[in-house]
């Protein structure tokens, strides 16, 4: 089937979602399935005042396209204030098709801010699972204490996701993905379990690639503990590509269609309002959300609109790691994109939060990779767009932005650092703080030695620590942040331990992190 037959736009969906008459599906409501529909868990995401969103998706066969045919479905869900659903205070049906891989993107309203709900779904005898998600506080609300966890880059074939039941166990509010969150390709000489298929280029194939990463039960556990918020990196597409290039420089044409299917299907397996429903080729992802004036969370895309990296190797497209490059230091070059930059530039302006959350993929602070004499610099992170860099930690210094902290991933090791508006210059002011967590599996491919010698060459960076998978976890006050940085003992261990590595803190109205 070509892309265009399984295109379907936006304005539709919702216009069929809404006007939907329950009597047409009266047999696919009682019917019964061949197996349990719900394979694949339920979510939910983008926690608002009064609503969140909920999601699953119908598919008893959900490593063969999932199994539902071509008949859209009617599915039941409710909301309640208990565990057991006893006390249901929301209820509804909502239409799951074909053209949307039978997923859900329910949005919950009327709640009350800043509490607990559970809630499930039903399509004739089978019940989902019951899943947990909570309300943001009022926009205005004086909120005393947050608690969330970051992850990103959880390779399928590296390790177990064992972190997240960890997770859990620690009852963050909020979970925060800042991508990788499928791998397309193989790679490593160390792998615990295999993708089913080969690397994903089509709808279908990328759905596969999802639901086989989706059935994990630690996943699907922490996305039914609480409310997420996404943003996607490289291999939710391919390895290192930048917006419409890809690093093997296939023709446009058909790489445009590949990264149309992986964002469709990005969106469809993600707890997303319906508003980033993909138009095409391209999906709206970066957002705010606010929990009260204690935090508010930006959420960046540093893929779809990125410059290409800079000085690639001769034939290919994708990161690079060297010395001299003038073309990395061209102003015009940028990774957000300049829509994006504006949105982001006049967002914080308006925030009224007291710490303001930059949730993006990857290390911020720069990093020269070669200690002692010479500098080398790795192209595919902001090392690769330093003048993009700049334009937003100048900013953040010339606002005032209260408690500016930078999340990120991507490197698969855990870094801490500050963040300054001239990293060569060691009086140059801190003006935000960088916590940037480990991976959930995916391989590092670095030395211990080799990170505390970048530790030593890069004084704005604080701690390094490239041998643990796992994730971090925030807690927020008036008073400070804290950031635990939880490292499991083997990822090749299904059962395995956690730790916590390293705890650092965050005084309010003073920028950079303090060990703990």
């Amino acid at each position: 089937m070509t892309m265009s037959n399984r295109r379907l736009s936006r304005r539709r969906f919702l216009s069929q979602a809404a006007a939907v008459s329950p009597a047409l599906f009266i047999r696919q409501t009682s019917s019964r399935f061949a197996s349990n529909p719900f394979t694949l868990g339920v979510a939910s995401g983008h926690p608002l005042p009064d609503g969140f969103v909920i999601w699953t998706r119908l598919a008893p066969m959900p490593l063969y396209g999932g199994g539902m045919g071509l008949e859209p479905v009617l599915v039941d869900w409710e909301v309640a204030e208990d565990e057991g659903m006893t006390h249901v205070v929301r209820k509804g049906k909502s239409l799951a098709s074909h053209e949307w891989a039978h997923t859900l993107h329910v949005e919950v309203e009327g709640l009350s801010p800043e509490r607990w709900y559970w809630y499930r779904f039903h399509v004739g005898s089978e019940e989902s699972p019951v899943g947990r998600s909570r309300t943001a506080p009022a926009l205005d609300a004086s909120v005393e204490f947050m608690r969330f966890a970051f992850a990103s880059c959880q390779h399928y074939e590296h390790g177990y996701f064992s972190a997240y039941r960890h997770m859990v166990d620690d009852d963050p509010q909020l979970i925060v993905h800042l991508g990788d969150y499928i791998y397309e390709e193989e790679w490593g000489d160390v792998r615990v379990r295999r993708h089913e298929a080969p690397e994903p280029a089509t709808l279908w194939d990328y759905r596969n690639r999802y639901a086989e990463y989706k059935s994990d039960p630690d996943l699907q556990s922490a996305h039914a503990a609480c409310p997420w918020l996404v943003t996607w990196d490289d291999h939710e597409v391919d390895n290192d590509y930048a917006n419409l290039m890809s690093e093997e420089l296939h023709p446009e044409a058909w790489f445009r269609r590949r990264r149309e299917a992986a964002y469709r299907a990005y969106y469809e397996h993600m707890p997303l309002r319906r508003g980033a429903a993909p138009l095409g080729e391209h999906l709206r992802l970066y957002t705010q959300a606010a929990f009260g004036r204690l935090a508010r969370f930006f959420v960046l895309d540093d893929r779809q609109y990125r410059s290409p990296q800079a000085c690639p190797e001769p034939g290919r497209g994708g990161s690079n790691t060297l010395s001299l490059c003038p073309e990395r230091l061209d102003p015009a070059r940028t990774l957000l994109g300049r829509e994006q930059e504006a949105w982001l530039d006049a967002s914080l302006e308006k925030s009224d939060a007291q710490w303001n959350i930059l949730a993006q993929q990857t290390l911020m602070a720069e990093l020269d990779l070669s200690p002692g004499e010479g500098r080398r610099f790795w192209t595919d992170g902001w090392d690769g767009y330093p003048e993009a860099r700049a334009r937003l930690l100048r900013s953040l210094h010339e606002k005032g932005t209260s408690n500016p902290i930078v999340i990120g991933g991507d490197v698969h090791m855990f870094w801490v650092g500050n963040l300054t508006t001239d990293f060569r210059d060691e009086h140059a002011p801190v003006v935000a703080s960088e916590i940037v967590g480990s991976s959930i599996t995916s391989h590092s491919g670095e030395t211990a030695d080799h990170v505390q010698a970048m530790v030593a060459d890069n004084p704005h960076l604080l701690y390094g620590n490239p041998e643990h998978r796992g994730y971090v976890l925030v807690e927020l006050t008036r008073l400070d942040a804290t950031t635990r940085l939880r490292g499991l003992h083997d990822v090749t261990a299904a059962d395995s331990g956690v730790r916590t590595l390293a705890t650092y803190a965050i005084e309010n109205g003073k920028p950079g992190p303090q060990g703990a």
